[in-house]
Order: C-alpha cells, then structure tokens, then sequence
C-alpha cells in the first residue's frame, strides 16, 4: 500500500506539472491567521487567491479550522502559531513565512513593497517595522542597504536608490556616497523634480522614482498604510505586498509581515513576496551586501556616527548680526544648529533656515562661497 501510494502522489505531481507547466520543487510558504481585524476568514480567502494565481508555489494555514483545500495546521492562538511556524522553518518544512505583529530582535527590520499611485509602478520602502540600528541616522544606511538586497533578491538587479527627505536623510546620503566611492556598487537615482538630488520629495513617493526609498521605519510604517488602503478610506489595505521580509545579519528566517488590516488582496501580494524572496535568496544577498558595504568602510562610518553629538561640538557666541540673503542646503536637520556655529566660530554671521527642499543655512551672499567651503571641510555638505 505505501508504494503503490507513493506512486500516486508521484502521478500526480506529474499530472499536475504536465497541466500548470510548472516542474520541480515549489516554493512552500506558510500564513498564520490569527490577529487580523477582518477576521482569520479573510486571510484564507488571501491565501486561496494566492494559490490559485501561483503554481510555482504551495500555501500552508496555520490557525483556527476552516473550509479550505489548503494544508492546514490547527493552533488556538498566536503565541503556538508562531511557535509552528518557527519550527516549519528552521526544519525545512517552509521557505518562507507570512504573519502578523512578529516581535523582531534589534538589527532587523522589514522591507516594504508598494504599488505607487501616480504611475503603478512599484517600489521597495526601506524599512516599514523593525529596528535597523538604535541610531537614526545608522538605521537609515543599513535600511538603503537591506532595501537593495531585497530588490536583488526580487530581481532588480541594478536597484536605484532614493532617500526620502526626511531628518536624517543628508547624512545618510552622505555616508552612502562615501561607501559608493570607497567600492560599495550602490546606484541613486534623481528626484523628478527641478532641482533633482537623491534626496526624494513628496512627489517622488507617488511617482515611485526609485526602485528603493530610503526612510526611517516609523515614516516607512505610516507610508505602507498610506499606500495600502488609501482607496479604501484606512480600515482595509487592498493594495500591495504587505510590510515585507524581516532583513538583518545573521537573522536566517523569510518571515513577512502583514498588518492587522490587511485585507485578502494584500495577504495573497504578501504571499507572492515571500515567495519572491525565497526564490531569490534573500538571504545570501544580504550578507553578500553587508560584507561589500563593510569593505567600503560601514563599520567606520557607523561608530564615526555615533561618537558625534552636540555636547561635543564647541561652544561659540554668534559674531555681531547682519543681513542673511543667500541660501546653503544640504545640511542635514539634526546637524543644522552646529553647522552655523562653525561658521560663527570663523567669523560669519549665520543663521538656520527652512527652504522648500528642507534646512538651509543663512548667511550674507558677500561669504557664501567661503561659507560653501567650511562647511564642505567640516562635513556638513557634500
């Protein structure tokens, strides 16, 4: 009876391969389905849909019993949902994992994908829940690195990089193009907008002008539920992949994350992704990028980071007030005040400012280019 069985299931593997044209092992991804706020019904229906549209890969349930075709593993709450779910990861029984308010350890995060409103294209938000680095501004260069891995891994190979203009945002560009020209292959692209730069408006966001945009997690989190259910009203995500794979050194698990509010379509795009990832091995990209990263000088750059502050720059009193009628962008917000005084501390009136673009440096035009070159010496702008 066994190997007769056997050569049933082998039938019909054969049969089913023949009719989807699909050969070889697929990619198994498991959904728990416990936590949502529409109830665990409308994940299977996510799961259903997910299935039905990919024969490359298989979905395994892991929840409250229910009426469906699909493997499922039955548990009572959440806590033994993701004790199950761990377990079929690490003993190969799943590729990969989709579920709900996954606690990540410090180091990782997750990578978000999105389908942009202004064009349909879609783009990589690095990161949306988690936490990268306990520094902000450290946090936001290794989201730019996990984001290209994960659009590596979804099969982008040359990913364009964008940084959302957000605090922070200037000196992450700044220690990114110093990996860039220190051999880290990083690639950026320009803001659509007049003035272009790396550094990404508004506009950018819904136009989707980089592959990846680079933002701090609690901005990444408010976007991803921004651009999920904005057709909606907010109770129901309905588009996209959901906040993506949980992206970090050493972490060996493909789990995705969905919200509480993600509706079937987002469940069965979030299954897709999972899957992508999984086939794209995400997991040696990462670490194939953090040693390229850190060959470039990542670990200087981080520690340079975080022995800075504002308690060690000198105090210095403001020289006598003039007349500010030039402008000097490209200072980062959380370093605007020790940047003006380093040119009062060379004698020039300066002050803070708000442009358009983001923070700016006041001074008199007749020192705007030597105002240029001290803050270009000190780090402040590139």
């Amino acid at each position: 009876m066994d190997s007769r069985k056997k050569l049933g299931q082998i039938f019909n593997q054969i049969a089913d391969a023949i009719e989807t044209g699909t050969f070889g092992k697929k990619t198994r991804v498991v959904l728990t389905t416990l936590g949502s706020e529409h109830g665990h019904l409308e994940l299977v229906k996510g799961a259903e849909i997910a299935q039905a549209r990919n024969s490359d890969l298989e979905v395994i349930l892991i929840g409250p019993a229910c009426d469906t075709s699909l493997e499922l593993h039955e548990v009572t709450c959440e806590k033994e949902a993701h004790e199950k779910m761990e377990a079929m990861l690490k003993n190969g029984e799943a590729d990969a994992a989709v579920t709900m308010h996954y606690n990540f350890p410090v180091g990782v995060s997750t990578v978000g994908r999105v389908i942009t409103p202004g064009t349909g294209r879609e783009m990589i938000i690095a990161t949306t829940t988690g936490t990268s680095d306990t520094h902000r501004v450290g946090a936001m260069v290794k989201n730019a690195i996990y984001g290209v891995a994960t659009a590596k891994a979804i099969g982008i190979d040359k990913p364009k990089v964008g940084i959302l203009n957000v605090d922070g945002a200037r000196q992450c560009e700044k220690i990114l193009k110093e990996l860039k020209k220190n051999g880290y292959g990083i690639e950026f692209t320009e803001s659509a907008r007049a003035d272009g730069g790396v550094v990404m408006r508004g506009n950018d966001l819904l136009m989707g002008t980089p592959d990846v945009m680079v933002t701090d997690t609690l901005t990444g989190n408010l976007l991803m539920k921004i651009f999920s259910s904005f057709t909606t009203g907010g109770s129901y995500e309905a588009l996209g992949y959901g906040y993506g794979p949980g992206v970090g050194e050493d972490f060996d698990m493909i789990i995705c994350i969905l919200s509480r509010a993600s509706g079937a379509p987002v469940v069965a795009g979030a299954i897709r992704y999972a899957a992508d990832v999984a086939q794209g091995k995400i997991m040696a990209i990462v670490d194939a990028e953090i040693k390229a990263a850190r060959k470039a000088g990542l670990d200087n750059q981080l520690e340079a980071l975080k022995k800075t502050s504002a308690s060690e720059v000198e105090e210095v009193k403001a020289p006598p007030k003039v007349t500010v009628d030039e402008e000097i962008p490209g200072v980062d917000i959380l370093q605007i005040d020790d940047a003006v005084k380093v040119l009062w501390k060379e004698g020039i009136y300066a002050e803070t400012g708000m442009g358009c673009t983001g923070p700016v440096v006041l001074v008199p035009s007749a020192e705007g280019e030597r105002a240029r070159e001290l803050l270009k010496e000190a780090g402040y702008i590139l």
